[in-house]
């Protein structure tokens, strides 16, 4: 594991994986909120496709997440400041260029880095939908931002409802420090990103039952060279189909 300080100050995580003979440029994987590194990436098999494709590949854990700093204070979080923590791992890892791939929350800071960047030759998003352009960031129809916020805090997660008890069992089951993520919840970015700007071709990843993706094609539509493939799944479950992982691998050939 190693890590760097970022920007403001904190500590953050990142895996690498692969040798100077891979084919580049590298790829970045960024987690979902949550998640880290290692559930989104490593145990869903996607970091040994892309092995085994000849790509190396850097995952960061976001602040507050799995190995990072994982301040309590609100105003350290939200996805505008991750993506800006991704700029300084790509200066750390000195890499000019790279391809990028985000889940969820992730999607939103690598569709921010990307409107701002031109070191993305490809970008991958899952986990979003037409939410991005419609509520500015994560969708909160579905699953509302107050209802994972009091999943996260409840004593007694047994009554809570679906999907946002999702979030808490897999909180629970990572080990998440929950306080830090009630300072993400509560700073979720909710403006509205420039998809316009975004020069590099995108493929969008959407699960056929995933409440935070619902009407992908509207966020396709949005951003000049996207296309769209749909796998298995809600929200939990996508990113564990083998087509999710074989669509990252394909589209980054």
């Amino acid at each position: 594991m190693n890590s760097f300080k970022t920007w403001d100050d904190i500590e953050i995580a990142y895996q690498e994986w692969g040798g100077e003979s891979a084919q580049s440029p590298t790829v970045v994987l960024h987690h979902g909120f949550v998640a880290d590194a290692q559930a989104n990436w490593v145990v869903t098999g996607v970091v040994d496709a892309l092995l085994a494709a000849g790509r190396k590949v850097v995952a960061p854990d976001a602040r507050g997440h799995g190995s990072s700093e994982k301040p309590h204070d609100a105003a350290r979080y939200g996805e505008q400041r991750m993506a800006r923590d991704l700029e300084v791992l790509l200066d750390v890892i000195d890499e000019p260029e790279i391809d990028l791939v985000g889940y969820s929350m992730g999607a939103i800071v690598s569709l921010i880095y990307a409107s701002g960047s031109d070191r993305v030759r490809r970008l991958i998003v899952g986990g979003v939908g037409s939410g991005v352009i419609e509520c500015g960031g994560v969708d909160r129809r579905a699953v509302s931002n107050e209802s994972i916020i009091r999943a996260l805090s409840s004593d007694d997660p047994s009554p809570l409802e679906a999907p946002a008890a999702a979030f808490r069992r897999l909180a629970d089951s990572v080990g998440a420090d929950r306080e830090a993520l009630l300072a993400q919840a509560s700073s979720i970015y909710r403006g509205e990103i420039p998809l316009q700007r975004i020069s590099a071709p995108t493929l969008v990843l959407a699960g056929d039952a995933d409440p935070l993706a619902v009407r992908p094609e509207v966020l396709v539509d949005a951003i000049p060279d996207a296309r769209l493939r749909i796998v298995s799944g809600d929200h939990m479950q996508t990113i564990a189909d083998p087509r999710f992982t074989a669509s990252i691998v394909d589209f980054l050939a």
